[in-house]
């Protein structure tokens, strides 16, 4: 019986192959969105999670509100670790990881500059799952000045040599390090990417006491099934116990008064949620991590898709019982009950969903390298080929089966005999309104994603094309031009000389990209006033960057006191209290006593996501060089900056950043998401149209005859256009009344992440509305003309 239905089934559906190629294309498409998605949103949700302890290993983080300065710190002090294990039983262990930017590595008068390079505890391996494959595998760390690295590492530094028992120099230490154990890379999905792991043993900071300042990393290895939350409430009685006792050295305020107005404390992170939940400050994280609002967005759109598509099919299906009411009529007759006749359509809907997810599978496969370079993911194919994923395919088709061609199925198999033979059934009209209503539900998700991805876009074209207070268009960084030494001021002088160059400033701080943060604790008459970012600058800064003083004067080598002075920005003003007489005001932090001689408009040195910070500007000038050139031409200056550079033979490797560039990269999770919310959002309305066009294909050949007489009787084209298509038009405009309420509430919740925002105004949904107009009148006139084009002797021959 099964294999009887089955043939038939791929009979009728040949029978009807524009229908069969529509929901097989709509489905098809669907499901590999549904597919792609899952991907993304598995490999989201699997970070941190190849640890075999994984669900015992938390994070520590620091958060504090002083003064109004909202603290929200990655790294803490290092002893917090330590204390916490001798604390709490319930903490098994802690461990810490420490980075020092970019050292310089020499091996055999070879140097490299590794990024991926930080300290960690002797215990790192034996809380995180990261096996040694070569050396020491238990304590490879526990002597000073020894190193796990990568097995890649291991083939750049040493080549085919065993890499075990090797040396190498760091930069500013006498003593070599040892190569004690090679590991694989770290996967991909994990929260920090290292090369080279030292040992924290030899590095002075970490063996540190003071409960005021650090930059450690920290985990907690805790006991089986306890509560992290738990641990977290008796973390407050730590702050006080170690902290409280220095306070009043440290702030000039006792612990008890300092936390009446403020609030200091720690939190705990489980290792799992730190890539979509941690919300540390950008410069005190390891890595920029992904965010769970994104993960919910692509999974809704992925159920969307899904939906969608099976609507299509219930659409289609319901709206061409006419042809098949015949054929049930007479199967019912020759004696089949209901359920051989929902076996029989179940088997066509089997057939179809099986043929689109063969479809799906094929444009995954094509498509997912594509997907991968847009979004920045490496996906792999050979997840989609294990048996547990091959076996979940194999249900969603059924699943999809039984959704998609369920209701059709019971529908067709509930016409009674009689009625079906003489066509006196209701047929498309006795469900029209339930087709209408899942028209309506695929166009409330177009609109609603035309409107997200009008906001989306033009949230970024905002972020693009805002007064940030500086010019960061033809600058070239060179951040690494304090390796110069002594030779960057002959660097930079030659550098003048190149007519292409405007000016240049040598400063290690820049506003947008990969910066130095440094932050200087203020008083203003001896009282503890908050924290406050500080630039480093010289005389060339505020020229070079296009920034604006509102008051006062700039710094300059003809005054011999301006190394004690202070620039402050706007808002620094306003927060200190000055306002506008900040000029002459006193300000103190750890360097003595300062004095403001200028203000500087407010420029953007974070994200848009966050308001301006008050930020002191001192003259202090060293680190790299910021090159402004006279022209848009950047890759002809950046070529001679290069041959310069290798006239100095300072054997390091010629590195560079066009600041345009990195002020880009700052928005590149928000420039993605823009960019596939574009096509999902292209790929839905497809679908929902391809529906659309399916249902009109079927009422052009129910009204074949109507449409005839009306032409004979004179009807003009325009006019049956109209007729055709004004019922499906008034349902898309029912649609707007859902799909704008929900996208503006969804689209407000997202902007909400930025500090500096667009508002969305009735503009932004007439346009929406209008896109979404058009894509369904082409598709419903498309077909609505073509059937007031024909000739009328056609459709009227029979009678």
């Amino acid at each position: 019986m099964f294999k009887n239905n089955l043939k038939i089934a791929w009979r009728n559906l040949l029978k009807n192959k524009s229908l069969f190629i529509m929901n097989t294309l709509g489905l098809g498409l669907g499901i590999a969105s549904c597919l792609i998605i899952m991907l993304f949103v598995i490999d989201e949700l699997s970070y941190d999670r190849y640890n075999e302890k994984a669900d015992e290993i938390v994070n520590v983080v620091f958060r504090a509100k002083i003064n109004g300065e909202e603290i929200k710190e990655g790294a803490v002090m290092a002893p917090v670790g330590k204390t916490l294990t001798q604390e709490f039983p319930e903490v098994l262990d802690a461990t810490r990881i420490r980075q020092i930017g970019t050292p310089k590595i020499t091996i055999d008068n070879q140097s490299y500059r590794e990024d991926r390079f930080a300290f960690v505890d002797a215990n790192f391996f034996n809380v995180f799952t990261l096996p040694i494959i070569e050396g020491n595998p238990k304590n490879p760390l526990q002597e000073p000045n020894t190193v796990v690295i990568s097995r890649a590492t291991a083939e750049k530094f040493f080549g085919a040599s065993d890499a075990i028992g090797q040396l190498f120099h760091l930069d500013g230490e006498e003593r070599p390090y040892r190569v004690t154990g090679v590991i694989e890379e770290v996967p991909q999905n994990s929260h920090f990417h290292f090369d080279i792991f030292a040992s924290i043993e030899g590095l002075d900071e970490a063996k540190s006491d003071s409960w005021f300042g650090g930059d450690f990393f920290t985990y907690l290895l805790l006991k089986k099934g306890a509560d992290y939350k738990n641990l977290e409430t008796k973390l407050p009685y730590i702050l006080e116990k170690y902290m409280g006792s220095r306070m009043q050295e440290q702030m000039g305020v006792p612990y008890e008064e300092f936390t009446k107005e403020n609030q200091l404390g720690f939190r705990i992170f489980p290792l799992t949620d730190i890539h979509l939940y941690s919300d540390n400050s950008a410069y005190s994280q390891l890595e920029q991590g992904g965010d769970i609002k994104y993960v919910y967005i692509f999974s809704a759109i992925a159920l969307f898709m899904l939906l969608i598509a099976c609507i299509n099919f219930m659409n289609l299906a319901t709206a061409t019982a006419a042809k098949r009411a015949k054929e049930v009529g007479i199967r019912k007759v020759l004696g089949s009950n209901k359920n051989q006749l929902v076996s029989q359509f179940l088997s066509e809907s089997f057939i179809a969903t099986l043929c689109a997810m063969a479809l799906a599978t094929i444009l995954v496969f094509v498509s997912l390298p594509f997907y991968n370079e847009l979004s920045g993911k490496e996906l792999q194919l050979d997840f989609l080929l294990q048996p547990v994923v091959l076996l979940s395919l194999l249900v969603l088709t059924f699943l999809i089966s039984i959704l998609a061609g369920g209701y059709p199925a019971f529908f067709l198999s509930s016409f009674k005999p009689i009625a079906a033979l003489k066509n006196k059934f209701l047929g498309g009209n006795n469900n029209k309104g339930i087709r209408s209503g899942l028209v309506v539900f695929q166009f409330v998700i177009s609109a609603g994603l035309i409107l997200a991805t009008l906001v989306v876009n033009q949230q970024m074209n905002y972020i693009q094309n805002k007064d940030i207070g500086y010019d960061r268009d033809q600058l070239l960084v060179l951040r690494e031009a304090y390796l110069l030494g002594d030779d960057r001021d002959a660097f930079k002088n030659e550098l003048l000389k190149n007519p292409k160059v405007a000016s240049i400033t040598n400063s290690a701080s820049i506003p947008a990209g990969s910066t130095d943060n440094y932050m200087s604790q203020v008083y203003i008459n001896g009282e503890f006033s908050r924290r406050m970012p500080v630039f480093n600058i010289d005389e060339n800064y505020i020229a070079t960057m296009g920034m604006e003083l509102v008051a006062g004067r700039n710094f300059s080598t003809e005054f011999g006191t301006d190394s004690t002075n202070v620039i402050i920005n706007q808002t620094a003003a306003n927060v200190l209290g000055f306002g506008a007489d900040a000029l002459g005001k006193i300000v103190t932090d750890g360097g003595g006593d300062h004095t403001v001689i200028g203000v500087i408009k407010d420029f953007h040195f974070k994200s848009l996501h966050q308001k301006i910070d008050p930020l002191f500007l001192f003259y202090r000038p060293f680190g790299g060089l910021i090159v402004k050139a006279k022209s848009s031409d950047m890759s002809s200056l950046i070529a001679d900056t290069n041959t310069l550079w290798n006239d100095f033979n300072t054997g390091e490797t010629f590195g560079y950043t066009v600041l345009d560039e990195s002020f880009r990269q700052t928005y590149v999770t928000e420039q993605k998401m823009g960019s596939l919310l574009n096509i999902f959002a292209l790929l839905t309305i497809f679908v929902a149209c391809l529906g659309l066009f399916g249902l009109m294909t079927f009422t052009a050949e129910q009204r074949f005859k109507e449409i005839g007489i009306r032409k004979v009787l004179g009807s003009s084209v325009s006019e049956i256009v109209t007729m055709l298509s004004k019922d499906f038009l008034k349902l898309v405009f029912l649609s707007f009344f859902i799909a704008f309420p929900m996208g503006y509430y969804l689209m407000n919740r997202w902007l909400e992440g930025f500090a500096y925002r667009i508002e969305i105004d009735w503009t932004v949904m007439a346009m929406a509305a209008l896109i979404t107009l058009i894509i369904a009148f082409v598709t419903v006139g498309w077909k609505s003309f073509n059937a007031a084009t024909m000739n009328p002797i056609t459709a009227l021959k029979d009678e």
